[in-house]
């Protein structure tokens, strides 16, 4: 599993390992990962007489560039620094010098040697930069994105939030992050992950320092194939769960057939529909047992999936009452959210999940798009707590909170931009309800089904063609193969 921590912890646990260590140790072992990593992306044997520029803060990031700057200059590379801070890191700037590398002054022109460059370190502010590039950075950022070099974020693109990843400002772009001891929140959420490239994590020794609950994590293959349901001998369609889906309408009946097909790929024994779309339904799935409702009256489930494509309807409320009252879990999607309160969850005895996307979200929260969007930590955490729920907030990256906010963010590691197609949000719902049903806990269930989902979708999509919502249920047992096998 991929952990993450904040700023706050990761500066006490580093402080707590270098009270241990000989001084300076922690920064020599980050330059180092640091070097090799700049050494493998400018590939084997083009080390020597390669173009590096060192963009150089005024903070420990910047004695993070200097070292490894100076390191590629005794492999023959030629190292220039542009110093953007006040100050630069003393013992960095000596080392770069003995090694032959070049420091320009305050009125010295950094442009000629960022035109000519392979690869620029960006070193400018680090994990405790807050709101953007100060405007003396921005031309040389800009500059260094413009050109054609390689550009590598020393542990965190500057400009960008490494507790929230929000981009307050401008931040420098960059190819590649190589971040120290573990993953910083940011280089996980958009907006920031956008800015950081390809990750790569440089183990400095702070593993036993940092606290055993992070405060997000990322599932791996290993993580998902041991949360997912495996029939036993005994076991029977009654055993395995039973989902109830309510979706659908005379507008809306695709939203209907989908989110079943999400649900009958989810691990669930049997699937009852209800609502007025089950002619479709049992067209496209004729082994879902079809009911023409009330929820109430349609059999026992072990949890229930409600609102895709239900339109705005007297009966939406009728129905979201009556799956709100069952004693089992129950998630809530697209038409259904704007029907509910807070305290209709908060009087619940079951587990109640939310799937917004960021419109839907904005209206629950009561705040435009775009703040939930540019601050989607933030938003998650937001609606789980004011709602007593566990929350999946889809999205460029997709996000899963319990209610307990003691408990670590999920943040989804697949899926594609291709995702963005009408009805994929369906398929979610169905294989989310099928996971509940199968006795997975809520954030387990949330955040399997999300990543199967985007691996599914990344399947279908083959490496970048569109795909439609159909293509990515039809996906799911590959996906699920793959993560097993």
């Amino acid at each position: 599993m991929r952990t993450a921590y904040r700023v706050e912890t990761v500066r006490a646990a580093e402080a707590e390992l270098m009270a241990r260590l000989p001084e300076g140790t922690l920064m020599q072992r980050a330059a180092a990962g640091l070097a090799a990593a700049c050494c493998s992306l400018l590939g084997k044997g083009q080390v020597y007489g390669a173009r590096v520029v060192l963009l150089v803060g005024s903070g420990d990031n910047g004695g993070d560039a200097l070292y490894a700057g100076a390191r590629l200059a005794r492999r023959g590379a030629g190292v220039t620094a542009v110093l953007l801070g006040e100050r630069a890191h003393e013992g960095g700037l000596a080392a770069l010098r003995r090694a032959g590398g070049r420091v320009t002054g305050p009125h010295d022109d950094p442009y000629g040697a960022l035109a000519a460059a392979d690869l620029v370190l960006d070193g400018i502010t680090g994990i405790g930069g807050r709101g953007g590039l100060r405007p003396d950075a921005v031309p040389v950022a800009r500059a260094a994105r413009g050109s054609d070099a390689v550009v590598v974020a020393v542990d965190l693109p500057s400009g960008v939030d490494a507790d929230t990843g929000e981009v307050a400002g401008e931040a420098l772009r960059a190819d590649a992050t190589i971040t120290f001891g573990t993953y910083k929140p940011g280089l996980l959420v958009d907006p920031a992950r956008e800015y950081a490239g390809a990750l790569r994590l440089v183990d400095i020794g702070l593993g036993a320092t940092l606290p055993s609950v992070p405060d997000l994590e990322a599932l791996q293959h290993e993580d998902v194939a041991r949360r997912l349901p495996v029939p036993g001998a005994e076991s029977d369609k009654y055993r395995r769960g039973v989902v109830g889906i309510v979706a659908g309408s005379a507008r809306y009946p695709g939203a209907a057939v989908l989110a079943v097909s999400g649900a009958l790929r989810g691990g669930a024994g049997a699937v009852r529909y209800v609502g007025p779309a089950g002619d479709a339904v049992i067209a496209a799935h004729p082994e879902t047992l079809v009911h023409s409702g009330p929820p109430e009256q349609a059999g026992r489930v072990q949890a229930w999936v409600a609102g895709p494509g239900l339109g705005e309807g007297p009966g939406v409320s009728v129905a979201l009452d009556q799956v709100l009252a069952t004693d089992v879990p129950v998630l809530i999607d697209a038409d259904g959210l704007r029907a509910l309160t807070p305290a209709a969850v908060r009087a619940r005895s079951a587990p109640t999940l939310l799937t917004p996307h960021a419109g839907e979200a904005a209206a629950l929260l009561g705040v435009p798009r775009e703040q939930v969007e540019s601050a989607r930590l933030a938003a998650v955490r937001e609606l789980a707590a004011r709602y007593g729920a566990t929350v999946l907030l889809k999205g460029s990256t997709t996000l899963v909170c319990a209610p307990d906010l003691a408990t670590p963010i999920r943040v989804n590691p697949t899926g594609t931009s291709w995702l963005a197609t009408a009805g994929s949000g369906d398929v979610l719902s169905g294989l989310s309800g099928a996971l509940l049903a199968s006795g997975l806990p809520p954030l387990d269930a949330l955040s399997v089904a999300a990543y199967l989902h985007g691996l599914a979708a990344r399947r279908a999509s083959g490496g970048g063609a569109p795909i439609a919502a159909s293509d990515v249920a039809e996906g799911l047992p590959g996906a699920w193969r793959d993560v097993v096998g």
